[in-house]
C-alpha cells in the first residue's frame, strides 16, 4: 500500500479532489422525550410521528421515549444538517408539548420499571424487536439503555475507490480491496478513537439519580443539588457507567480482515452465557429474551465503530457483509452535543470527514492482543481524564503526551483539509477551531460543560432543562414550508398503513418465526470472494 503522503500526492489534482469530495454521510441522533417537569415521558410513541417500525426518518431506539432521527444519505453537509433539523422541528411540533432532552446521559428517572420498552406492533418482526429490548432490560437494566448518542455513517465515492484500486497492486478483487481498505480504516480509527471523546465528549457529569445510590469505582465530585462529575472527564457515556457489556469482553473479535471479523461475530452469537441462561428464555409461557447467548443478535455487540452494508429484506447484517463486502462504516463514539439543537454541528461533521479520510488513507498495521489492550487503555484514560494537564497515552508501547499526539494527527489532516478546500477555507477553519482545544481543554465540549455546570454553579438538571426549553422554542418556531409539512405528514400516514399491512399478512406463529430466524446459528457467515 502507498504511504499517506504518496496517496495525497496522487489525489492532489482536480479529479482527485472531486473524488474525495464525493463522501456520503448519514446521521442518526437519539433523544429522550421529556414532560414539562423534565422527567421521562411515559406515554407511547406519538401517532403523528408515524410508525416506529416502518418510518424511514423517525423511529425509536430502546424505549418508547427514546426517539431516533435518521437522515437520508447525503453528499452535502448543509443539506444533511438542514434535513436533520427539519425532522427535529416536525417531531417537536407533533409531540403534544413535550420536549427533547439535549444531552447523552438520561433525565431524572424515578422507578426504572416506569421506563417504557419500545413497541412495534403485532407482526412477528415487531414482536421480535420488542423482545430483543426486553432481553436487554433483563441483561443490563433499563437505565443504561436510555443513554443517547449520535451515530455518523460514512463512505467514500466510487471515483475514489477507482483511483485507489487502480494504484494498488490489484492482488485482490475490487470488492475485496474496498472491504480490506475499510477494515484498515477501522483499525486506525480504533487506535485513534480517543480523539473523538477528547474533542466531542459532552458527559463529564450527570444527575446522581442515574447512579441511584450504587457504589462505583469513580471518585465523583459533587456540585449543586446532586450533580456528580469527574473534573477531567470527557465522556462518562463511554465509560463503564455507559453502554458496556462485561460478557463481551471475552469475545476478542478481530478487525484484521472481513472474514476474521465475520467469524468472530458468528462465534459470539453462538456462544452460550451462564449468567444470561439464569434469566431464562421462555418462563411460564412468556419470553424474557431472544436466547441466552452472549449476544441475542448482532446488534447487541457494542463497538465504537461498525462495518456496514445495507441489508436486503430479511438479511442479517453479517449476511449482507458476507454477500457483498463493506459498503460504509458507522461511527458510534459521539456524545450528543448539548450546544446544538440537533445534537451535532457542521464543524464536527467537517472534522469527522477529515479524521475518517485520514484513517482510510493512512497505512494500517494489523492488531494483536497487546495493541488491543493499548487501544482500550488509551480510550479509558481520555474518557475519564482526557483534559488532565500533562496526560500521556501509549503509542506503540511508548509514552506520548496527548497534546503532542494530537498535533501529530492534525498535520496530515491539514493536508487533506487544504486539498478539499481548493480555493475555500471551510475545512481548514473547522480544524483551526478544534485545534485551539488541544492546548486549551476548556474549549472542548466537555470543558464547556464543566464551565457551565461546575464553574458557573448551575445544577446539571437545571442547566439541561434550560437548554431543552431553549431548543424546544427554537424547533417549535422553526419554519417548515407547507410542502415539507405535507411530506412529513404523508410519510407518517404511509408508515402507519405499512405497519397495518404487515400485521394483516398471513404469518407463522411467533415460536416458529424465531426458530426460523435462528436456524442458521449452526453455520457461521463467511465472506465470499467475487
Amino acid at each position: 500500500m502507498n504511504s499517506f503522503n504518496e496517496t495525497i500526492d496522487l489525489l492532489s489534482n482536480g479529479e482527485g479532489r472531486e473524488s474525495l469530495l464525493g463522501m456520503l454521510r448519514g446521521i442518526e441522533r437519539e433523544a429522550l422525550r421529556i414532560d414539562d417537569s423534565g422527567q421521562l415521558a411515559k406515554d407511547g410513541h406519538p401517532e403523528k410521528l408515524g410508525s416506529a417500525l416502518t418510518h424511514s426518518r423517525i423511529t425509536t431506539d430502546y424505549s418508547e421515549s427514546l426517539l431516533e432521527f435518521i437522515t437520508p444519505v447525503n453528499t452535502n453537509i448543509d443539506t444533511l444538517l438542514e434535513g436533520l433539523t427539519q425532522t427535529h422541528a416536525y417531531s417537536v411540533k407533533n409531540m403534544n408539548g413535550q420536549s427533547l432532552w439535549p444531552v447523552s446521559m438520561p433525565c431524572y428517572v424515578g422507578d426504572e420499571k416506569d421506563i417504557p420498552i419500545a413497541r412495534y406492533g403485532s407482526s412477528n418482526n415487531g414482536k421480535m424487536k420488542t423482545l430483543y429490548r426486553k432481553g436487554l432490560t433483563h441483561r443490563y437494566g433499563p437505565l443504561m439503555q436510555i443513554i443517547a448518542g449520535v451515530h455518523f455513517n460514512f463512505s467514500v465515492s466510487e471515483k475514489l475507490w477507482d483511483s485507489l484500486y487502480e494504484n494498488s497492486d490489484k492482488s485482490l478483487t475490487r470488492q475485496d480491496f474496498i472491504s480490506e481498505s475499510y477494515f484498515g480504516m477501522i483499525r486506525n480509527y480504533r487506535r485513534l478513537v480517543w480523539v473523538l471523546p477528547y474533542f466531542f465528549g459532552s458527559s463529564p457529569g450527570l444527575c446522581s439519580s442515574f447512579i441511584k445510590g450504587q457504589s462505583t469505582e469513580f471518585d465523583f465530585k459533587t456540585t449543586g443539588k446532586g450533580t456528580l462529575y469527574l473534573p477531567y472527564a470527557t465522556s462518562l457515556r463511554m465509560s463503564d457507567l455507559g453502554y458496556t457489556n462485561q460478557e463481551q469482553e471475552q469475545l476478542n473479535i478481530s478487525y484484521n480482515s472481513l472474514p476474521e471479523y465475520l467469524n468472530g461475530v458468528g462465534e459470539a452469537i453462538r456462544m452460550p452465557s451462564e449468567s444470561f441462561a439464569k434469566i431464562g428464555v421462555k418462563v411460564d409461557g412468556e419470553y424474557r429474551q431472544l436466547n441466552s447467548n452472549v449476544l441475542q443478535i448482532e446488534n447487541e455487540f457494542y463497538s465504537p465503530i461498525r462495518a456496514k452494508r445495507v441489508a436486503k429484506s430479511g438479511e442479517k447484517p453479517s449476511e449482507a457483509l458476507a454477500r457483498a463486502g463493506v459498503e460504509y462504516i458507522e461511527v458510534r463514539a459521539l456524545d450528543v452535543n448539548p450546544y446544538s439543537p440537533i445534537g451535532i454541528d457542521a464543524s464536527q461533521v467537517k472534522f469527522l470527514d477529515l479524521f475518517l479520510l485520514y484513517c482510510l488513507l493512512l497505512s494500517s498495521e494489523k492488531t494483536d492482543v497487546s495493541a488491543e489492550a493499548e487501544i482500550a487503555a488509551n480510550l479509558k484514560a481520555v474518557v475519564l481524564e482526557g483534559r488532565k494537564p500533562g496526560l500521556a497515552l501509549s503509542r506503540n508501547g511508548q509514552q506520548v503526551a496527548l497534546n503532542e499526539w494530537l498535533n501529530d494527527i492534525f498535520e496530515p489532516m491539514t493536508r487533506i483539509a487544504k486539498l478539499l478546500d481548493g480555493e475555500g477555507t471551510q475545512y481548514q477553519d473547522a480544524l483551526t477551531q478544534w485545534h485551539a482545544a488541544i492546548n486549551d481543554p476548556s474549549k472542548t465540549i466537555s470543558g464547556r460543560v464543566i464551565d457551565d455546570v461546575v464553574n458557573q454553579g448551575i445544577d446539571h438538571g437545571v442547566w439541561v432543562k434550560q437548554l431543552s426549553q431553549q431548543y424546544h422554542e427554537y424547533l417549535s418556531n422553526y419554519p417548515l414550508s407547507e410542502s415539507t409539512m405535507a411530506e412529513y405528514e404523508a410519510e407518517a400516514a404511509a408508515s402507519l398503513q405499512q405497519q397495518k399491512d404487515v400485521e394483516t399478512q398471513p404469518s407463522v406463529g411467533f415460536d416458529e418465526f424465531l426458530a426460523d430466524y435462528f436456524a442458521d446459528l449452526a453455520e457461521p457467515a463467511t465472506a465470499v470472494n467475487q
